[in-house]
């Protein structure tokens, strides 16, 4: 797949603060990448300049073999669509109307406008409330719509910052489902969150920017491979706590202890024989594997930055 998203060795300032320093990536046709850090990584900076709302220092920004480069601004908003994490719709307009608006303001042609809005209507699942005003809509239904009228001028990148926060689950897999036939069609997709869970779950690929700078980038189970310590982390919940511990284990409360294993069925069975042996009753087991959190603090550390 070609790449229609490029940036590289991009740098911002404001002042004497730096807010990117040599910040790169790619994306393909297709992709849905993840871009994550902590707060203040230049995560915000990095999309308004994508977006061309913003110009860069040094590096250079290619969407669609449009490119921006430093010290200008270049018009490629007709190649993108961007979706903020606030709701942008009217309130007292209904759906057909939000996207008649703003199918408009990107410039879809008026002859292509009517069957982008009923193809908007049907992958949103909002045919039957186009007529309802979006003040009466839920979170989700207004999630969805939000989307839509970002995408409604066929853009080839799509950048979606925080597309499910404060939604059901419903609506969660909804939104989820919507995507994956944008990435069907070869839309690229770059998806900012904080919601790790979703993104190892979603994302094709992981990039991870931290002080403006790229740190890590690849799958999800590639960034796993670098991590220092892959063991799975063992839960126990037990009726009292053994004199001696079992090798390896800690106390986490009153009645739980915890140990990293690197075989959870050859080590588990001994731990549990070591227990048992003691005279101690086992409640509950829970197993937790490295997960992209686990990459994120490896990569970002583990203090909180406001």
């Amino acid at each position: 797949m070609s790449d229609v998203l490029v940036l590289k060795n991009v740098a911002r300032k404001f002042g004497d603060a730096v807010a990117l320093v040599d910040a790169s990536l790619r994306v393909a046709a297709g992709e849905l990448l993840a871009l994550l850090g902590p707060n203040g990584a230049g995560k915000t900076t990095l999309i308004r300049a994508v977006s061309g709302r913003l110009k860069i220092d040094s590096g250079s920004i290619t969407v669609c073999g449009t490119q921006q480069a430093a010290g200008g601004q270049t018009e490629i908003s007709k190649s993108l669509g961007v979706i903020p994490q606030d709701i942008a719709l009217y309130d007292t307009l209904n759906a057909t109307e939000n996207l008649d608006l703003f199918g408009r303001i990107y410039g879809v042609p008026e002859s292509d406008l009517n069957e982008r809005i009923e193809w908007a209507l049907k992958w949103t699942g909002l045919e039957d409330r186009r007529s309802d005003l979006v003040t009466t809509y839920s979170g989700g239904m207004k999630r969805r719509l939000n989307i839509a009228c970002g995408i409604l001028h066929s853009p080839k990148v799509i950048l979606l910052d925080e597309p499910t926060v404060g939604v059901d689950p419903q609506s969660r897999e909804r939104i989820w489902e919507m995507l994956q036939l944008l990435k069907s069609d070869g839309i690229a997709i770059v998806l900012t969150t904080h919601q790790l869970d979703e993104a190892q779950q979603v994302s094709d690929r992981i990039v991870i920017i931290d002080r403006g700078k790229t740190i890590a980038d690849g799958s999800f189970q590639q960034l796993l491979s670098q991590l220092p310590d892959r063991r799975t982390r063992i839960c126990l919940a037990v009726s009292d706590i053994p004199s001696p511990l079992p090798k390896g284990c800690t106390v986490e409360s009153e009645r739980r202890l915890s140990v990293q294993v690197e075989e959870v069925g050859k080590d588990l069975a001994q731990i549990l024989k070591d227990l048992s042996a003691a005279g101690i009753t086992v409640d509950d087991i829970s197993a937790v594997n490295p997960n992209l959190q686990s990459v994120f603090l490896h990569y970002t550390g583990r203090e909180l930055r406001e």
